[in-house]
């Protein structure tokens, strides 16, 4: 019989972390490794990183030299550090914390139980030629009725802010019917909502029946999947969204009213220095398609705010942008350098005034947010319930505009698929009242 021990997980960033941390957590349960949220239980904490944010490294080795007396305490426990960082540094992360045992890239964790077994400090940061999805056993680890599926991985884009394509690599898409077995799979186990996950997901292109499915033919396919009431995708880049793209928007019930759609400043002159090979012409003309497409599609974006060079003109321009879309939520950061990439070796633009841009750009997006959510009251939406809420007999969800909704419902249960009326309107949050059951 397996020895049963525990693993303790903590995922740093996006998505694509979120869904990576449950494949290592089912590759590693196999090895005997059930998952729990108390560290001390541990007998092994598995970290992954994410690299696009401020001091992605900082946080690492904080959180490492806070595991320094829990290893003292328990010699024979494990620690891993996954994901982006750890793709970029490798060696240097075993060199500067003896608390560390395995390092693991983003494009070899299935190795991971591998590296386990075999004991002592390693590194495995190679990008393999097999696929790593297919070394990885069926998933098992769901916990509720929407599901992260990831579907295309890398980058060809070389965004000069941006790190990706140097820890995840070229862009590389998933076959067509692996990825149709998973999905079916998910729904077999409950989920009604899959989000379909690529660092430029709307690149794919994936080998199916008769060739090269993009990403609108895996969406239409998908959607016959009886059970599977939902689907979102993210994230996208401009120049990605073709035709049958946005025109699946208008045509496909189950694809949901809401995209996230990168844009990162206004100004032609940073988005050229930037190497995003669109301008915000561009960008605001692929906008009026989209809502052509689907008039009440909800929109997000990214901002980098104080990006090299960057002039009061250019972020007026980005305002000037964000009034133009009018959107429904936004990322948006102050720009900090990625060593190793080409915007690294520009002078950055003083602090003080970085910091009265963003101010200045968060809150005209979160006016913007805010309007949004104030225009869904009296509105009737759909709501998948996710999770009960804080008071009695209440249930809360997303909208299909990805909106948040607490409803009471005292008979609710989570993976219902619901009809509700938009009654209010409050901070991040709507509230609604019950109409009825939805298919």
């Amino acid at each position: 019989m397996t020895e049963v021990k525990k693993l303790f997980v903590k995922t740093y960033g996006c998505q694509m972390n979120v869904y990576d941390s449950e494949r290592m957590a089912e590759a590693l349960g196999a090895k005997g490794y059930v998952t729990t949220d108390v560290v001390e239980e541990a007998d092994m904490v598995l970290l992954n990183t994410c690299h696009i944010r401020e001091k992605a490294s900082e946080k690492l080795y904080s959180d490492l030299g806070r595991l320094r007396g829990l290893k003292a305490a328990k010699p024979g426990l494990k620690v891993g550090v996954a994901g982006c960082v750890a793709q970029a540094e490798g060696a240097e992360i075993l060199r500067r914390s003896p608390v560390v045992d395995l390092v693991v890239g983003p494009q070899a964790y299935h190795r991971l139980p591998a590296m386990v077994e075999a004991g002592g400090r390693m590194v495995d940061t190679d990008f393999p030629v097999e696929d790593k999805f297919g070394q990885l056993p069926e998933r098992k680890s769901l916990r509720g009725p929407t599901a992260f599926l990831t579907v295309q991985e890398g980058c060809d884009k070389f965004c000069a802010f941006c790190v990706v394509p140097y820890t995840r690599g070229s862009e590389v898409s998933r076959p067509v019917a692996r990825l149709l077995d998973e999905a079916r799979g998910l729904v077999a186990q409950g989920v009604r909502e899959i989000t379909l996950l690529g660092q430029n997901v709307n690149a794919y292109h994936g080998e199916g029946p008769g060739g090269v499915w993009g990403l609108a033919r895996l969406l239409r396919e998908l959607a016959t999947i009886d059970g599977l009431a939902r689907l979102r995708y993210t994230t996208s880049h401009p120049n990605d969204m073709e035709d049958d793209l946005i025109a699946a928007h208008g045509d496909l019930p189950q694809l949901m009213p809401y995209l996230h759609l990168p844009v990162q400043s206004g100004s032609d002159r940073i988005l050229k220095s930037m190497n995003r090979k669109h301008t915000a012409e561009q960008y605001l003309r692929l906008i009026d398609r989209i809502r052509a497409a689907r008039p009440d599609i909800l929109l997000s974006s990214d901002f980098i705010v104080g990006f090299p060079g960057e002039t009061d003109a250019d972020h007026q321009a980005t305002l000037d942008l964000i009034r133009a879309v009018g959107f429904g939520a936004a990322f948006s950061f102050k720009y900090s350098a990625r060593p190793g990439t080409p915007a690294a070796e520009k002078a950055p633009v003083a602090a003080d005034i970085a910091d009265a841009r963003l101010q200045e750009l968060q809150t005209l997006i979160t006016a913007q947010q805010r309007a949004a959510q104030d225009a869904m009251v009296g509105r009737e939406v759909q709501v998948l319930y996710e999770k009960p809420g804080r008071r009695d007999g209440q249930m809360v969800g997303k909208s299909d505009h990805q909106h948040a909704v607490h409803v009471l419902h005292p008979e609710g249960q989570v993976g219902q698929l619901m009809r509700v009326r938009i009654t209010g309107s409050v901070t991040n949050s709507l509230a609604g009242e019950l109409l009825s059951t939805t298919l």
